[in-house]
């Protein structure tokens, strides 16, 4: 799975946020700082380009939607950044965020019970 860049992590979340929509509704899910039109449109075709998004044509009107899920994209993304950050050690990555937030004790020990309680609900499943 490709990277995406800034811009283009940004359509996207928007447009997992809405499921699918056209050029206008991700514009306006910027908020305040809207960019233009034609910018989101482009950002549009080079994530189509890339396997990101799909269309369909409605008149003349492109609805567009993610063919990628938010969750898929997370974990690939995840799983470089461990890789290449902190040579796969999932420990050292969580001592590395520990230290760079100053969680205490309680913190910790609320991250364990939500990862215990995850992997729990996934053997389930």
């Amino acid at each position: 799975m490709k990277t995406l860049t800034k811009a283009e992590e940004q359509v996207m979340h928007i447009l997992w946020s809405l499921k699918e929509g056209v050029v206008k509704q991700v514009v306006d899910g910027f908020g305040e700082d809207k960019p233009a039109y034609t910018t989101v449109a482009t950002v549009l075709n080079v994530l189509e380009k890339k396997g990101f998004v799909t269309h369909k044509k409605i008149g003349n009107t492109n609805l567009f939607s993610p063919a990628v899920s938010k969750t898929d994209y997370t974990k690939v993304q995840f799983s470089s950044l461990l890789k290449n950050y902190f040579n796969g050690s999932f420990p050292k990555m969580a001592t590395f965020f520990a230290k760079e937030n100053n969680l205490g004790m309680e913190e910790l020990e609320e991250m364990l019970k939500l990862t215990e309680n995850e992997l729990n609900k996934e053997k389930k499943e």
